[in-house]
C-alpha cells in the first residue's frame, strides 16, 4: 500500500472518498468524482484517472468510451484524509456535455486567475471596441504596433532587472505580460497554449534527466 492509500481514513469515509480533479496546466476544476482504494491503486499505475461509479457499483476509467481521459500528474490527500484533490492533464471535454468542465455549463471560464479574467476582457474589447479603450487601439493598430510595444516593454524589464528595483521589476513585467498577451488574442491563440508547451517540454526534460 502506497503513502496516498495510507493517508486516507477508509473506515470514517465508508471505503469511498471524493476526488476533486484540477487542470493541471490551467488550474481549472474539472470535475468530481469518487475513489475507492482499487479505483486510486488503478489511477495510480495506469496514470489515467479511473473512478468508482456509484451507480454502476464498479471502477470506470475517465474516457473509456468517449477518448477523453485524464492523464494523471498528481495525487494530494486533504488534511482530514477524507478527499483526494487530482491533477490532469485532459484529452479532450472533461464533461459528457463536451464542455471543458463540468461546473461551467456552456460558458467558457478560463483558469490563471486574473490572467484568465484579462483574456477574457481582451476578448471583449475585441467584439465592443469601445474607442476610449487603449486594448481596442491596440488591436486596430496591427501586429507590427503589437510587435512593437513588446519590445519596447521586454526591454524595460531588462532595465528594470539590472536596477533592482522590485517594484519596477513587477510594473514592467505585467505591461510586458499584457502586451504579449494582446498578442497571442491578435493571433488566436491563448496563454494555455504556452502554459502546455511550458509543460510538455518539463516532462520531456524529467524523462530524460530519470
Amino acid at each position: 500500500m502506497n503513502k496516498v492509500c495510507q493517508s486516507i481514513d477508509w473506515k470514517k469515509t465508508n471505503g469511498l472518498v471524493p476526488a476533486v480533479v484540477q487542470q493541471a496546466v490551467t488550474g481549472r476544476v474539472l470535475m468530481l468524482g469518487y475513489m475507492n482504494d482499487a479505483a486510486l491503486s488503478q489511477t495510480q499505475s495506469t496514470g489515467l484517472v479511473t473512478f468508482y461509479s456509484r451507480a454502476r457499483r464498479c471502477l470506470w476509467v475517465k474516457g473509456e468510451t468517449s477518448g477523453n481521459t485524464l492523464q494523471l500528474r498528481n495525487i494530494e490527500v486533504d488534511c482530514d484524509g477524507d478527499a483526494l484533490l487530482i491533477t490532469a492533464v485532459p484529452a479532450g471535454p472533461t464533461c459528457h456535455r463536451l464542455t471543458n468542465s463540468c461546473f461551467d455549463g456552456d460558458q467558457e471560464v478560463p483558469g490563471f486567475g486574473f490572467f484568465g479574467q484579462l483574456e477574457t476582457i481582451i476578448n471583449e474589447r475585441t467584439s465592443s471596441r469601445p474607442e476610449d479603450s487603449y486594448t481596442s487601439q491596440l488591436l486596430a493598430a496591427g501586429a507590427q504596433e503589437i510587435a512593437k510595444k513588446i519590445g519596447e516593454e521586454g526591454v524595460e524589464v531588462a532595465l528594470a532587472t539590472i536596477s533592482g528595483d522590485a517594484q519596477d521589476v513587477v510594473s514592467e513585467t505585467a505591461d510586458l505580460m499584457y502586451h504579449v498577451m494582446v498578442m497571442l488574442h491578435l493571433r488566436g491563440l491563448r496563454l494555455s497554449d504556452v502554459a502546455q508547451l511550458l509543460d510538455l517540454r518539463h516532462r520531456q526534460t524529467s524523462t530524460f534527466q530519470d
